[in-house]
């Protein structure tokens, strides 16, 4: 997850641990890796044309069949950018939820690890072919895991 406590993070169950407490406390916020790391890759989360819109999401929950968003099937037909979050082992079935749901097959689609990861890698692809080339180049957690159009960019410096 990284970058910043408040991000599917444990931040806001540790400060109202804390006020609960009596203890001060300072949140000092990060950048979240669901927009970072698709950065340093060259890709931006939104993009006048492409993306009018981000939708951060977990790729984990406890309390669903599967582990996955309940909301999934709804969140496939938002326009802009899907970023998930811990979801690397779960990328099948993101994918081919997404696909059931009726997002296009050749909706762009990147994963991507980077940061502090110990065996970075930038992969491009489609909603219908990433998950394959995931497995393929054994990515490794922790990774971001992108489906729509901006992820087709790479916008990182040429010289």
């Amino acid at each position: 997850k990284g970058g910043d406590p408040f991000v599917f993070g444990r931040g806001g169950e540790e400060a109202l641990a804390l006020q609960a407490a009596g203890v001060p406390f300072e949140v000092v916020p990060g950048v979240t890796s669901a927009i970072a790391i698709p950065a340093l890759a060259g890709i931006p989360v939104t993009h006048r044309g492409l993306s009018r819109s981000v939708h951060i999401v977990t790729a984990r929950t406890a309390d669903t069949p599967g582990g996955l968003p309940s909301d999934l099937d709804g969140l496939a037909r938002l326009p802009g950018t899907l970023v998930f979050l811990m979801g690397l082992s779960q990328l099948e079935k993101i994918t081919a939820r997404l696909l059931a749901a009726g997002r296009p097959a050749d909706t762009p689609a990147a994963v991507l690890s980077g940061g502090n990861a110990p065996h970075p890698a930038s992969l491009r692809g489609t909603l219908g072919d990433i998950a394959a080339k995931a497995r393929a180049a054994g990515v490794q957690p922790p990774a971001v895991i992108l489906v729509g159009d901006t992820a087709a960019l790479d916008l990182t410096s040429s010289s």
